[in-house]
């Protein structure tokens, strides 16, 4: 993983002056939650860093295109990322800004005035991913039975599913006589 920080340069120090910063991030495999996603290519990112006056604002983008397993038939999935790049740094730590925000709503900035900016793109690309990557919206998925993918055909297995008695290998088969209370 590359190293993106980037030190503060003096002038940035006066109010409203900003910054604009870009580059490529070479990152082969992103994990998200249970999934994995995959770039070729490396990933392109911008971001501004503006004074705000109390603070260091940072705000761009990062956007690439990554590969990952549907969730349901375990194909490859093409997904397009553009996520927001998002940063607030307090120049002062105990400035008066820190009471209305959250702990998790900005950071101090480091003594030596560096800002790392690939938290910022990883969370960025994080808030991008889908919850749950699907091939197609109507995604069939796999057959419990035989693990054949229901998009290229019946598997045949159907006619088994259909009766109203569970398989007996069905670890859920034991659910069949439960009684819930209706109200």
């Amino acid at each position: 993983m590359e190293n993106l920080r980037i030190t503060i340069p003096p002038e940035l120090f006066s109010p409203a002056e900003f910054r604009h910063y870009e580059g490529k991030l070479e990152m082969p495999v992103f994990k998200a939650g249970p999934d994995l996603y995959s770039f070729a290519e490396p990933l392109e990112w911008s971001a501004d860093i503006t004074n705000t006056g109390d603070a260091f604002l940072v705000s761009g983008m990062v956007e690439g295109d990554a590969v990952t397993s549907c969730a349901r038939c375990l194909e490859d999935v093409a997904i397009h990322c553009m996520g927001e790049i998002e940063g607030y740094y307090l120049i002062d730590g105990d400035a008066e800004s820190s009471e209305d925000m959250e702990g998790d709503e900005f950071d101090v900035l480091p003594e030596d005035h560096t800002i790392d900016l690939l938290p910022l793109i990883q969370a960025a690309l994080l808030m991008d991913m889908p919850l749950l990557p699907l091939c197609q919206d109507d995604c069939k998925g796999l057959c419990p039975k035989c693990g054949a993918n229901l998009n290229e055909g019946d598997c045949g297995c159907e006619a088994a599913e259909a009766s109203d008695e569970p398989s007996p290998d069905n670890p859920f088969a034991v659910l069949k006589d439960l009684k819930l209370d209706e109200e």
